[in-house]
């Protein structure tokens, strides 16, 4: 099993940027796709983007696409979640998951982290 925590949240200006790491413990990131995820206050979970083994391909939602960057080091076992030029309705808790290959970017994940909470506000 990989064990998966996340760091970086934190109070952040409209517009600012900020960015989250998800770092693995007892096994590394290599074989894993990444994805992150979010939950806003009485929303439901979504998926913010991806990242493949390699970090060759990765998908993002729509509403994040230019502002958001996923990338991996995987010597370091570490994947991050850039947040550019944010917005109050990006306020929520992010997660950080994983999945031995690629079963499809909703498919399910077996590895979760703990969260951590990002909250945009003026």
């Amino acid at each position: 099993q990989v064990q998966l925590v996340e760091s970086g949240g934190g109070l952040v200006q409209i517009g600012g940027p900020l960015r989250l790491s998800c770092v693995a413990s007892g096994r590394t990131l290599s074989p894993y796709t990444i994805s992150w995820f979010r939950q806003a206050p009485g929303k439901e979970r979504e998926l913010v983007g991806g990242i493949t083994r390699s970090g060759g391909v990765t998908y993002y939602r729509y509403s994040v696409k230019g502002r958001f960057t996923i990338s991996r080091n995987n010597a370091k076992n570490i994947v991050y979640l850039q947040m550019n030029s944010l917005k109050t309705e990006n306020t929520a808790v992010y997660y950080c998951a994983a999945v031995e290959g690629f079963k499809g970017w909703y498919g399910a994940y077996d590895y979760w982290g703990q969260g951590t909470q990002v909250t945009v506000s003026s």
